[in-house]
């Protein structure tokens, strides 16, 4: 299945020059949706993971999703404000601008076998923060993964060491 089909591109949009990757396209559309978690959980079953840790928000979707097949833990990476308990914090940069995630201090423990999932990669801002705090914590990081990867803006730069893993790619930014 090409899932480039399901996912709806909007040009200019947050601002000029930017075309948006709209995965709810994709999410609203059962088969794609499910092809889609099916590629990650077969990915992973064997992997003996201990916890799917999702960046806020669409990756809750998939993480989420994902970690209930493989009957794993799920790990919420919100923006600043948004968890009850106690957190660590890492601010980033992103394509309009910048922002902080945070996760709850206790979400993953050193030696956890866990794995990033995203909607998509674009400049790594988000991602990259997020390997920072599960390292901080001590868990050992998989890999990241997401249904869309934009290789023209070298998000994987902001993760090095850390491999990537992407279901389809979309060229132009």
């Amino acid at each position: 299945m090409d899932l480039k089909q399901n996912i709806r591109s909007i040009p200019n949009w947050p601002i000029d020059g930017v075309i948006f990757r709209d995965l709810t396209t994709l999410m609203q559309d059962p088969v794609a949706f499910s092809y889609s978690c099916d590629i990650f959980y077969d990915r992973y079953k064997d992997k003996n993971l201990d916890k799917m840790v999702g960046i806020d928000a669409r990756g809750f979707v998939f993480g989420a999703v994902v970690a209930y097949r493989l009957g794993i833990g799920f790990v919420p990476v919100r923006k600043k404000g948004k968890l009850p308990h106690k957190t660590i914090a890492q601010s980033y940069s992103l394509e309009y601008g910048d922002d902080t995630l945070e996760m709850h201090e206790d979400a993953v423990a050193p030696g956890e076998k866990v794995v990033i999932m995203d909607d998509l990669i674009a400049t790594g801002g988000t991602v990259g923060a997020t390997v920072k705090l599960v390292k901080q914590l001590g868990a050992d990081l998989l890999e990241c993964a997401f249904v869309v990867e934009l290789p023209e803006l070298k998000g994987r730069d902001q993760i090095p060491g850390c491999p990537v893993f992407s279901i389809t790619e979309f060229d132009g930014v």
